[in-house]
């Protein structure tokens, strides 16, 4: 008889066996487990060691895990990973550096290795508050650090600053207007300063940064990879890529669909289409309606509908240093436009909406195609939701839709405190109040321009309630525990692509995707779960990266293209893991540091390094 692990003749067709581990399944029928037995990508056996070792045969290869905790691989609802990866070799991470030293250090290494005519971009994934200074460098240590060299540094979607070189590089002058929706500061005499700021919108954000040198293909398909790389190193294995500005269908997917033809993608993406022409959203989502087919694709990289931008009309701006903008009167006629479209093809859409303002006035639009064309079946998700109201709230259940959550508080809380108060933010987003209602809710980082990429950062934040600048943004009735947590990014998340039947959880029949982290994310004190990595990554029952003690199960390394590349220096986003540098990516960081005449360490207990070293 032949049964799960076996072939007819009897003989054991187990690829992958893991035993000795302390496993968070997320099934709520089996919540633990010790050993996992991995077939044809799927897992076919979750349960204690002496049952699982059992099936393995002279094929199995087997590994012990001495202990370590495993979790399902994470699910990033939201991450523009596709925009990202394009361009993760050009751009020097100053995800989690602790210091404004530490970080400015960085840059002068870069600039002295970027050859002309090349940007130093530093595009977001940090904050002014995470450093120990706790400010942005100024224009003047900008043009000190690199005379010549651009340097391109956007901060949240509120500014970007651009040192003298970079300002000739855009053409900015006396002459240059100001564009809709934006600031060019410029000194007493009229000259732009090379600070950029939105308001009301991050058009010249987004439009400055487009003007700088692109990576030939080539460099985008070994940028992409090491971009997905570095996800795998921090355990995620799958995302929502939620489109973005300048993303333009079908030619910037030409990079991730050859990585798809070739099997060498090692996240699962489930990617949206997000509209780039104002006043003509209809006929791009027409076309696209016509010519694509929604869930189009394999496991690794399917189509899952529209947005985050359904139409430019509706999209508000999360800026809490500026007052919040109101839509147009046209967001209405615009967005129902669209939105019957999208319903009467049955795809499903998410959109990005910060405010209840906002999200209200689209609520009346989807609650009037509904009654046209059913969307409660369409698994249609708002993003981000942060001043959602309670009957905001109600009527999204009532029409069958998710909500989408990321960390953007984490990085930006102290400025909605200062113009909202604590109070406000008590609930800002409302994410207990989503889940007792029984609203599908997943979470994700909305990296790489704003937040950081690395999802330790937002399971910090679900569980502390507080920003990477220490304030304490929500009091114990909005926040997570550690196991609801890692639940909205593994299992939560799978809902907004269909497929919590087949990932999220570890179970016989669901993908072997699984993440085996550095220290445990159940017992570990509260501020170091923002410091866990991955040491051994599985994708589809395969390897695809090993750390630490499993470092000999690792891929072969990776070049870097082109040789200059921040990434070749300093890796990815930076961490305090506990094994340091090493660590393929952001302890890579570490290895750069050269130690002073003192012989200190290259980081102190405070975690906030020691002003002596020097790259």
């Amino acid at each position: 008889m032949t049964i799960k692990g076996q072939s007819a003749n009897g003989q054991s067709t187990v690829a992958l066996v893991l035993f000795n581990g302390s496993m968070a399944t997320m099934d709520r029928a089996a919540p633990r487990a010790s050993a996992i037995a991995i077939s044809g990508g799927r897992f076919i056996a979750v349960g204690d060691d002496a049952n699982v070792l059992r099936l393995k045969g002279l094929g199995t290869r087997v590994i012990d895990l001495g202990g370590r905790t495993v979790i399902p691989g994470l699910n990033d609802s939201h991450l523009h990973v596709i925009r990202g990866g394009l361009n993760f070799n050009l751009e020097l991470r100053w995800d989690g550096v602790p210091s404004l030293a530490d970080a400015m250090r960085m840059l002068r290494v870069q600039v002295q290795q970027t050859p002309a005519p090349q940007w130093v971009r530093v595009v977001g994934g940090f904050c002014e508050f995470q450093f120990k200074e706790r400010r942005l460098p100024t224009l003047a240590e900008l043009n000190e650090a690199a005379p010549d060299t651009p340097v391109f540094i956007l901060h949240l979607y509120d500014r970007a600053l651009l040192n003298r070189a970079a300002l000739r590089a855009v053409g900015y002058t006396k002459d240059t207007l100001d564009p809709p929706g934006g600031i060019i500061e410029r000194d007493k005499t009229g000259q732009p300063t090379g600070l950029l700021l939105a308001n009301p919108n991050a058009w010249i954000l987004y439009k400055t940064l487009a003007l700088g040198p692109k990576l030939p293909p080539e460099y985008q398909y070994n940028s992409t990879r090491h971009f997905l790389r570095d996800l795998n190193r921090l355990g995620v294995t799958s995302c929502g890529d939620a489109g973005g500005g300048f993303q333009n269908y079908p030619q910037d997917y030409e990079i991730i669909q050859q990585l798809q033809q070739r099997g060498e993608l090692n996240v699962r993406i489930a990617y949206n289409l997000f509209t780039q022409r104002p006043k003509a959203e209809r006929d791009d989502f027409v076309q696209w309606t016509t010519n694509s087919k929604y869930q189009q694709g394999d496991d690794f990289l399917r189509l899952n509908g529209a947005g985050e931008m359904l139409v430019y009309s509706a999209a508000d701006f999360e800026d809490f240093r500026v007052s919040r903008p109101d839509m147009p009167q046209e967001m209405e006629s615009e967005l129902r436009e669209v939105v019957r479209v999208l319903a009467k093809n049955r795809w499903p859409f998410r959109l990005h909406a910060t405010y209840e303002q906002t999200i209200s006035r689209a609520l009346a639009v989807f609650e009037e195609v509904n009654r046209e064309f059913p969307i409660g079946d369409l698994r249609w998700f708002f993003d981000h939701c942060e001043t959602v109201s309670d009957r905001s709230l109600e009527r999204i259940k009532s029409l069958g839709g998710g909500i989408a959550i990321q960390d953007r508080m984490a990085f930006q809380g102290e400025y909605f405190v200062e113009r909202y108060g604590a109070q406000a933010t008590q609930r800002t987003p409302p994410i207990r109040q989503m889940l007792d209602m029984g609203i599908p809710v997943g979470a994700g980082t909305d990296a790489t321009r704003v937040s950081s990429y690395n999802p330790w950062v937002s399971l910090w934040w679900l569980v502390s309630g507080k920003s990477l600048g220490g304030a304490t943004l929500y009091d114990d009735s909005n926040r997570m525990s550690r196991e609801e947590a890692l639940r909205l990014f593994t299992i939560g998340s799978a809902w907004f692509s269909r497929d919590e039947n087949k990932k999220g959880i570890i179970a016989p029949g669901h993908f072997a995707d699984v993440a085996v982290i550095s220290d445990d994310l159940f017992s570990v004190p509260e501020d170091r779960i923002k410091s866990i990595e991955s040491v051994l990554t599985i994708v589809n029952g395969k390897i695809v990266y090993g750390d630490g003690p499993f470092k000999q199960f690792d891929l072969p390394p990776l070049p870097v293209m082109p040789d200059w590349s921040p990434v070749a220096k300093f890796g990815g986003a930076y961490s305090l893991s506990h094994h340091g540098a090493g660590g393929g990516g952001g302890g890579a960081v570490l290895a750069a540091l050269s130690p002073c005449a003192n012989a200190h360490a290259p980081f102190g207990s405070d975690g906030l390094g020691c002003s002596c070293f020097a790259f």
